[in-house]
């Protein structure tokens, strides 16, 4: 059986919601790409940026920018379709992120079907591999789930921890253990099965500490909760803090 890699999690720094204040009054600020700057200032490995259909936040031209700029991994959020998959063709980030969209929802609801959409993400996993783009799936923490994407060849999953951080905002404790422990259990069977494993969705600087002492997980994208804290701390220092939060947990320790 494969060990999870002794290594430091990764904080990937999603920055959709910079662009979705942009967007309620139009014009250029706060601009989505100073936004991704300050946070790789500030200790991000990555810049997580979803490309929506409706594109109610992120811009075709802030894709482009990010590419462009950044001097740190693009993991390119999107819909399963192939407009998406032309545009990662074309743009060529490190990485993309296959999740669920339905156009009414207001954020990301759960994890992709990949077992329903097997026929229809086969082709579409082989063709981004072969142009050298990283395909992660953002799938729920499920054991038939985790054999069913190393059949499929995405070399990574994002385990959606949404369900989990509900039940520990809530302080439903029992709940938020039995959540917690699906996310354990299909951790491990994904490194098992020889995949990465990322977690990603509600995580917040309390919730996200029990989730970082699980060490087959080395990549934790986070957005909304980091926009919503620089409102009041500033950007580099939230995500500063929630580095600092998902080491020190790691390491088992509290963060100063």
């Amino acid at each position: 059986m494969a060990s999870a890699r002794a290594t430091a999690p990764r904080l990937g720094v999603n920055i959709d919601h910079v662009a979705t204040v942009r967007n309620a009054r139009g014009g250029g600020a706060p601009d989505p790409v100073r936004a991704a700057h300050l946070a790789v200032a500030a200790g991000a490995d990555g810049i997580t940026a979803h490309l929506r259909e409706d594109r109610r936040h992120i811009r075709d031209g802030d894709i482009a920018r990010l590419k462009q700029e950044l001097t740190v991994p693009l993991n390119f959020e999107a819909g399963a379709t192939r407009e998406m998959v032309d545009i990662a063709l074309r743009v060529q980030p490190h990485a993309i992120c296959l999740v669920p969209e339905r156009r009414e929802e207001r954020t990301t609801e759960g994890g992709l079907d990949i077992i329903g959409r097997q026929n229809e993400l086969r082709p579409m996993i082989a063709e981004l591999s072969a142009a050298g783009i990283r395909v992660s799936l953002f799938v729920e923490a499920e054991p038939a789930v985790m054999r069913m994407a190393a059949e499929l060849g995405a070399p990574v999953v994002e385990l959606h921890t949404g369900a989990y951080c509900e039940r520990h905002d809530e302080g439903a404790a029992e709940a938020a253990q039995a959540e917690l422990q699906r996310i354990r259990i299909a951790a491990a069977l994904g490194r098992d099965l020889g995949l990465e494993i990322h977690a990603g969705h509600g995580l917040n600087f309390d919730s996200v500490v029990p989730v970082a002492r699980i060490p087959e997980i080395i990549e934790f994208n986070i957005g909304h909760f980091l926009v919503g804290e620089a409102i009041f701390t500033g950007l580099e220092a939230a995500v500063a803090h929630m580095r600092a939060v998902i080491l020190a947990a790691r390491a088992g320790q509290d963060a100063a």
